[in-house]
């Protein structure tokens, strides 16, 4: 049972190294959006990993060994990324420019192994429409794309009109199905007596018919009362 416990440790360091290499070699792609054929490359490398490693005789032991010791090099390989940029790189990746000015980098297309009804896909996904509206358009570690669109197709801000804004901060639960969290409203600097009469200007005689209430920095309390007479029809909300 010690050779099956050390046989296995080989074979999970050798497969680990060979997986991460392969994984590279695919792609970033393959992270965060699957055709079919990456589906099925995706779905098949599990078992064939268990099985290159695990001892058909002995499953138990050198299949709790491999676990383990897979989770040991995943924590041991965040460490070294973290210490070395050159192995952060070979372990992530880096990020990949596919638009610069409107213009697709055909040859990093070729590298990220991405189609232009891929990359078109992706860009909608970001509210970019059109390739010349796109700045630059980058492909990052974990496989989302990054979009900056060029500076006269931004969304106006108030900044762009020298607004100023308030702001409203994180929004503090007042009011849970009909329960006061007492902690937060005072916390807020208010009181049991300014809620109810918060309540009270918008008809709500006791706090049992409020499902949710919450208070934002500008002191703005969003009131969300309990339906419960009103019964969902099939198709009422556009769902189902």
């Amino acid at each position: 049972m010690g050779s099956v416990f050390f046989v296995t440790i080989l074979k999970g360091i050798g497969i680990y190294i060979l997986a991460l290499f392969l994984t590279r070699k695919i792609g970033t792609k393959l992270i965060s959006q699957m055709n079919f054929f990456d589906f099925v490359m995706g779905v098949c490398m599990g078992p064939l990993v268990a099985n290159a490693i695990i001892d058909k005789q002995f499953a138990t032991l050198s299949g709790t060994t491999a676990l383990i010791l897979f989770a040991i090099l995943t924590v041991f390989a965040g460490y070294l990324s973290l210490k070395n940029i050159t192995l952060r790189k070979l372990f992530n990746s880096e990020p990949i420019t596919l638009v610069e000015k409107g213009t697709i980098v055909d040859e990093n297309m070729k590298k990220m192994k991405l189609t232009i009804n891929e990359l078109k896909m992706k860009l909608r996904e970001k509210n970019a429409f059109h390739l010349a509206d796109v700045e630059f358009a980058i492909m990052e570690t974990d496989g989302n794309l990054s979009v900056l669109p060029k500076s006269d197709k931004k969304p106006l801000t108030p900044s762009h009109m020298n607004i100023q804004t308030t702001s409203s901060g994180l929004e503090k639960d007042i009011i849970i199905d009909g329960a006061i969290m007492e902690e937060n409203l005072t916390s807020a600097g208010f009181d049991k007596e300014w809620l109810i009469s918060e309540l009270n200007k918008q008809k709500i005689k006791d706090c049992s018919e409020v499902f949710y209430a919450g208070l934002d920095n500008t002191k703005k309390l969003y009131i969300s009362k309990k339906n419960s007479t009103n019964k969902e029809t099939h198709g009422k909300y556009g769902i189902e």
